[in-house]
Formats: structure tokens, sequence, C-alpha cells
């Protein structure tokens, strides 16, 4: 299984600023794979260290933060010796020991030369409420569950990826059908490794829907174990709503749909703390398509999404039959399936901002609007070869000289307001922009 942010882990290892990594991430996304995975590939030794109930670890850090003392005794807790540039040492479930996490600072300050990975399924609560490490001395990198380029490195190999990366759709068409085909599957068994795995093995759905209910179950379960008491059953109602949310045909939250009479202000603090542990993704309106989009923001408006377009499906209880015949059920509710699917393949790049555009009065509406670091560019989502984009015309006939983008299951085709990419080659966004812009003719 190959995960593409081993690419940000590699460029991390070899940068000349590199400070010690924390990597968010959702439970069971794959981050403790992922870090001993590079740690395999890309050092010498890793020195593997379970926070979650390890007493003796957290011994270690409950006096002064003397790095030599601290490194003597995390060698004996891994057994080998912990040598600079060539011992990966991670910190997992870092967030159970509050001055392991603090200690971050001081291997930045004091000893830059160890590599230090530390991640956990509630880190984000942790750093939200404040627990000690300073703003500065750590870097990021998200993880997310498995893109549908992922998916299909799992299913078929390298060279159905190796060949959208080439932009040659005349070759690319020939093989329309494959992606297409296999982006079903993806709808349905989604990217959460453990999912995807399964089902690589034996290409059972029942099975894979099993797993995903399981994750359902224990992410139900963390809120009654780690959110506060108060808001539980708030979280939870939150949580369960987000499928009818976005099944409707105006995808904008609306407080209403959890219970009637509900009000912002009774779950903000749910939203922010599913946020926090990464099971929603919030996408916030603009009112005007300017640089910097976020200044632009109206925080009154926004669409929530889950963490997976196949938890999503087994939320909804939609039936493989369903997805994959196309039959009137899914037909109803394709769009969300697509637009959720269209979110995780951008949200994964680091340089895309997501946001959505709608315009006074609700006359038309962009799913995406995404910044990039020197573009701004409108997407609009259509789950099959609709090849209408009334929304997108009328926001590129107001706002000139953007690189307006359709996805659909039509094939790539320019046009001289729009390009439309297609839905299974939507998370190489970024790349074909990039090279429509350095090569016109090659797409021709």
């Amino acid at each position: 299984m190959y995960r593409e942010a081993i690419e940000q882990l590699v460029q991390w290892k070899n940068s000349s600023n590199r400070k010690p990594l924390i990597l968010r991430g959702a439970r069971q996304v794959g981050k403790t794979w992922l870090m001993k995975e590079f740690g395999k590939k890309y050092y010498k030794k890793t020195a593997y260290i379970m926070m979650d109930e390890n007493e003796r670890v957290e011994n270690v850090f409950r006096d002064a933060f003397d790095i030599d003392r601290i490194i003597s005794s995390l060698e004996i807790e891994a057994g080998f010796k912990i040598i600079p540039e060539e011992t990966l040492l991670i910190f997992d479930e870092v967030q159970e020991i509050p001055r392991a996490l603090k200690s971050l600072k001081y291997f930045c300050e004091l000893a830059p030369q160890y590599h230090i990975i530390a991640a956990g399924s509630l880190l984000g609560i942790a750093l939200h409420e404040g627990t000690s490490f300073p703003v500065g001395k750590v870097d990021f990198i998200d993880l997310y569950p498995m893109t549908y380029r992922e998916y299909l490195m799992a299913i078929e190999g390298d060279d159905l990826v190796q060949l959208l990366d080439k932009t040659d759709y005349r070759m690319i068409s020939d093989f329309k059908t494959k992606y297409i085909d296999h982006l079903k599957y993806y709808y349905y068994v989604g990217g959460m490794p453990e999912a995807v795995a399964d089902f690589v093995e034996h290409h059972d759905v029942k099975r894979v829907r099993t797993i995903q209910n399981k994750l359902l179950y224990a992410y139900e379960n963390d809120f009654s174990k780690h959110a506060p008491e108060d808001i539980v059953t708030r979280i939870r109602m939150l949580w369960n709503s987000v499928p009818t949310q976005l099944a409707k045909e105006n995808k904008k939250f609306i407080y209403g749909l959890i219970r009637e009479g509900a009000r912002a202000r009774e779950y903000e603090i749910a939203i922010t703390w599913l946020i926090d542990v990464g099971l929603v993704y919030k996408i916030n309106r603009v009112k005007k398509p300017d640089f910097l989009l976020r200044a632009y923001q109206d925080f009154s408006a926004f669409k929530l999404f889950v963490l997976d377009v196949g938890l999503l499906g087994a939320m909804s209880r939609l039936s493989a039959k369903t997805i994959l015949e196309g039959n009137r059920l899914f037909e109803e509710f394709k769009g969300a399936l697509t637009e959720q699917y269209v979110l995780q393949q951008l949200i994964v790049n680091p340089e895309n901002d997501l946001f959505y555009w709608s315009a006074e009065g609700g006359i038309a509406e962009l799913d995406f609007l995404i910044q990039t670091e020197d573009d701004i560019v409108p997407v609009e989502v259509k789950a099959e070869e609709n090849l209408q984009a009334k929304s997108l015309r009328m926001f590129v006939q107001k706002y000139e000289n953007m690189n307006a983008v359709r996805t659909s299951m039509s094939d790539y085709r320019e046009q001289d307001w729009m390009t439309n990419i297609p839905l299974y080659n939507i998370g190489n966004l970024n790349l074909l922009l990039s090279r429509r812009l350095d090569n016109p003719s090659h797409f021709a």
C-alpha cells in the first residue's frame, strides 16, 4: 500500500530547517502505519514509542526537560541506541502525555539533530485546548483517508495512475470505462486503509461495510469517552445529520435539520470538536472571489462533509447495488457522494484552500472555490456527463480571468472559458492547470 503523504515526509526529512513534526489526522486513517513505513524506508532504525497507558514513558517526561536524560531513557524503552540523523523517533498517541508534547519545543531548540514525529488520534483536541507547546517550534502534516489515486494503486498497481499523470487523454479515454468502474467501487469502499486493504484481498463489499460500521461505532464511542459530557448528545446528533445535510440540493448546513428549533450557538462547540478530531471538514462560503479568499468568508454559511466517502455511504445505509448499478436511490444521492469525493481529492493538497461561492439571493452556487498559491479556481461538480454549467458560466461572466473547471464523467475538454476534468482525474487538478498554462497545445 502506498500513501502519497510519504513524499511530504521525505521533504521534511531533507529540510534544512526541519523541526519536530506533528502528523494530524482522524483515527484509523493510517498515521501509525505511515510513520513506521517511513522509518523503515528512510532510516536505519525506528524507535516507536507508544504513549497510551505507558507509565514508564510518562515518568521519563515528568522531570525537567534534560534532552540527554530523555534520550537515554527512550533508548532503554526502545531497546537500542538512538542515533541522530539515523534513527526516526516516533511518539504515538502523544496527547496522552502532555509533557512529551511540550518537550518538542526543547528538541527543536536544543537538539534539532533528532528526527521526531508525533501523532495521536485525539491530538487535535489537545492542541485546541492549549496543551503546552510553543507555536513555531513544530512542523505539521495532515493525513487523510486514501485518495482515489492511492486506491487505484492498491487495486491495480501503478500503471493506471501513471497514465493519468502523463495527461495523454487520447490514451486515457481508451481506459475510461475501467477508471469509472473503479471510481464507483471507490464511492462504496472509500479511503479508510483497513477497508481498502480488506477489499484488495477479498473483493467482498459486505466485509467492507462491516469494517465501515465498526469504524463508525468507534467514532461514536469516542464521543462518549472523550468529549465533554454536556455536549456528547449534540455531537452525536450533529454527526448523524451530515448525510441529510449533504443530500439536499443546496448543501448549506441548516441547524434546523438537526432538530426543530436548533440554533448555531448550541452546536458551535460540537462542530469544533468534530473538526478537531478530523471527522468533519468545514467549507465556508465566500462572498467575493478576491485574494485572499479568507478575508471574504461568510462564517454564517458553510457546508460540512464527513472524512470519507465510503463512511458517508455507510452512514446513509446505501447498499453496494445502489451505488454500482446506479438505481433510483443513487440517482437521488449521487450529487452528495460526488461532491464528497471531489472534496477528498482536493483537500489532500496542502496548496489548496477550499471554500464555496453562492450569489446573493441563491440564484447560483459553485461547489468549490479553491485558492492555490497564485490562483483562484472555481470548480463545478457534475455527477454524470451533464455538460451544463450554468452557475459556472454565470460566475465566469461576472468575475473574469478565472481558470474555471467543471468536473464530470465526460472526457478532458478545453473550451475558451472552462476546462472539463474527468472525475477520475480531479486529484490531478493542480498539475493539469499548471501544465495547461505551460503548454496549451498538449491538451488539444
